[in-house]
């Protein structure tokens, strides 16, 4: 089994397709519905190595999850990419700003996704 990815998105649609893709690829997936659940699951699991964000859910979005596992100071490794329908460049310039190392924009191609994953994860083990 891969590194283990925590998919956080609150459409069900969404976290099924990133789940297949990656798990396609042996990554191992668990997901949340909102940031809120998102914070559980990622202070809950030590050995998360990514995690993947959509920005617009209720009750803690996208990026104020990314703020918040930033200014946590216990992820300060954790590579995070966001996955959504928003473009704005002041959204990705906040996410990246938050500590975001990607962003990808739906609907999304799952053989990119996967390479993106790979990408990320390759260069946070050389870092």
């Amino acid at each position: 089994m891969g590194q283990k990815i925590l998919v956080v998105d609150d459409s069900e649609t969404v976290r099924q397709q990133v789940e297949y893709a990656l798990t396609q690829a042996e990554f191992e997936v668990i997901h949340a519905e909102d940031g809120v659940v998102g914070w559980e699951k990622l202070t809950g699991n030590d050995d998360i190595g990514l995690v993947i964000c959509d920005v617009n859910m209720p009750r803690m979005n996208g990026l104020e999850l990314v703020e918040k596992i930033k200014e946590s100071g216990q992820y300060d490794n954790l590579p995070i990419v966001m996955l959504t329908t928003e473009g704005s460049p002041q959204l990705i310039q906040r996410a990246k700003k938050a500590g975001a190392k990607g962003w990808v924009v739906k609907p999304f191609k799952a053989d990119l996704l996967v390479k993106a994953t790979v990408k990320i994860l390759a260069k946070t083990k050389a870092a």
